[in-house]
């Protein structure tokens, strides 16, 4: 992956488990999971140009954020920014508007990338909206970003993330 200069997706598939329901569970506990490996190993510092996405808004991690600080810091590992976030990013696929401005207070605008799912995991429309539930875009809308930071969310740090992309782009022109 450094050789080809591409991240990956950290996106499992169905549980094998029955008793874990595939996206309200299982889909949640492997991103959360991951995150938390990430923190108790050493793989940035042997490939610090690796660069993983962790759908879902980061599974859990931000609404537990201050427990991974915390964590690190018992486990005499780096500030989460410095030994992580460099090389973590997260998606808006959080399907609400609290969980997007929860995501939005907590991770850095930097590690957040525009995702939407054409054929998501909780397909229908919120009886107290009257909209899809995963309608990402209209819960980025929502916050009131800059355009500095609209920017960075809907393209920027896609592009930076995505640096082949970027550079195919750069050659269409756009």
């Amino acid at each position: 992956m450094v050789e080809l200069d591409v991240p990956a997706m950290i996106h499992v598939s169905g549980s094998c488990n029955e008793n874990f329901h595939a996206t309200g569970a299982h889909y949640i506990n492997a991103d959360t999971t991951a995150f938390m490996q990430f923190i108790q190993g050493d793989l940035f510092s042997d490939f610090p140009n690796l660069r993983f996405i962790i759908p879902h808004g980061g599974g859990a991690v931000p609404y537990h954020w201050g427990r991974y600080r915390g964590l690190a810091d018992m486990l005499k590992r780096p500030l989460l920014a410095d030994h992580v976030m460099k090389n973590v990013f997260f998606d808006t696929c959080v399907y609400h508007q609290p969980g997007i401005d929860l995501l939005f207070r907590v991770i850095d605008i930097d590690n957040i990338l525009f995702g939407s799912e054409m054929v998501g995991a909780v397909r229908g429309i919120d009886p107290e909206t009257g909209q899809f539930f995963d309608d990402t875009k209209r819960y980025v809308d929502a916050l009131n970003l800059s355009e500095v930071d609209r920017k960075k969310v809907f393209e920027g740090n896609a592009r930076r993330v995505y640096p082949r992309l970027d550079t195919r782009l750069q050659e269409l022109g756009r």
